[in-house]
């Protein structure tokens, strides 16, 4: 049965063990090309739409919309015309879905942690070939908030992300908390992996670290994507930025979160109890307090990082969300010589909210 390719319910995660299929895009007798957004799946953080990882005719549809489904449950089977019905049936009947513990070798791979000189640090990583890739999360963020890109774009490179200080599972002491001890500990991250040049893509306040460290030191940098950056004007919404910081509980923090999404529907009691987690940390709220107040002081952006960057030679491409609530999709013009692009259906989190047209941006920009 070599010429028949599965789909099946992915795994985003490392706690994903189900997911509800939501919609199908592709009909039986579709033929379909790796990239091709195939179906909607909702679990209890987010909804995403899942791209093909392989093309074919797609022969049979298994999976019913508005079904939840076990990680790894087969949803669907590509095959050329050439494989009869009969073995499609035997393929389908035969079929076993791993069980939850069947593929904990398989988990994701774990994250990793590396001590550096601001402290522990953790990171995800996804081996591949060539230059590799970082990705850099925004303010209050976490590497997590790279989950439908990671597994996406190291088809083409290798991958990392990694926690921030401050945030996400890395170090809540280290100090003094702003924009140099972020570029300094992406500096000592790629000391320590032993990479001595990547392609850098970061989100809000880490598109800012990204466009710092590429200006600071062009030779260690092939490339940089800034994602609905901080550092190319200097409007912020700072109700965002100060209730996010000030929130203590569900009901002060899910109304800043809906700043983030142009579907305020994104906003989940799991997304906003593992932020709530986060926040009570001890560490963090210090960390973000004093972090906010070097960044973002009277509710304006105090770094500037387009004239700098833009004359570093760096090679630069700037993604938007049209709806962004927290920063203006009109900074995107700042950064002059870049290629820009302005997404629709998305806000803030465009790297979630439109994973398959981002990872497409950044696949062709670094290619």
């Amino acid at each position: 049965m070599a010429d028949i390719t599965p789909i099946l319910m992915p795994k985003w995660g490392l706690s994903m063990k189900e997911g509800k299929l939501a919609a199908w895009h592709v009909a039986e007798g579709a033929e379909i090309k790796p990239g091709d957004e195939i179906m909607d799946v909702e679990t209890d953080k987010i909804a995403n739409v899942v791209e093909a990882a392989d093309g074919g005719l797609l022969r049979r549809r298994i999976g019913v919309e508005g079904e939840t489904y076990p990680v790894r449950a087969l949803l669907a089977v590509m095959a050329p015309p050439s494989v009869a019905e009969d073995e499609i049936d035997a393929y389908v009947a035969a079929y076993e879905t791993p069980s939850a513990g069947d593929d904990e070798g398989e988990e994701g791979p774990s994250y990793q942690f590396a001590d550096l000189p601001a402290g522990r640090i953790r990171y995800a990583e996804r081996p591949g070939e060539g230059m590799p890739l970082i990705l850099i999360h925004g303010f209050g963020g976490d590497l997590d908030n790279w989950l439908f890109n990671i597994d996406a774009l190291a088809e083409n490179a290798p991958v990392y992300a990694l926690d921030l200080p401050g945030h996400g599972q890395s170090v809540k002491s280290a100090r003094p908390a702003g924009l140099e001890l972020m570029v300094q500990t992406v500096i000592a991250f790629m000391d320590h992996l032993g990479i001595d040049k990547a392609h850098l893509a970061g989100h809000s306040m880490g598109g800012l670290v990204a466009g710092t460290l590429a200006a600071q030191h062009p030779a260690r940098v092939a490339s940089v994507t800034l994602i609905c950056s901080a550092g190319l004007g200097s409007e912020i919404n700072s109700d965002y930025i100060d209730g996010f910081v000030r929130a203590a509980g569900r009901k002060d923090l899910k109304p800043v979160l809906a700043h983030l999404f142009k579907d305020q529907s994104l906003v989940s009691r799991a997304m906003v109890e593992d932020l709530l987690k986060y926040k009570r940390l001890d560490g963090v709220q210090d960390f973000l307090t004093e972090l906010a107040g070097s960044l973002f002081r009277e509710g304006r952006q105090a770094q500037q990082v387009a004239e700098a960057l833009a004359a570093s030679g760096v090679p630069a491409q700037v993604i938007w969300g049209e709806a962004d609530a927290v920063i203006p999709a009109a900074h995107a013009e700042s950064l002059q010589g870049a290629s820009r692009h302005v997404v629709s259906g998305a806000g803030h989190m465009v790297q979630m909210e439109q994973s398959a047209e981002v990872n497409r941006l950044i696949r062709d920009f670094i290619a």
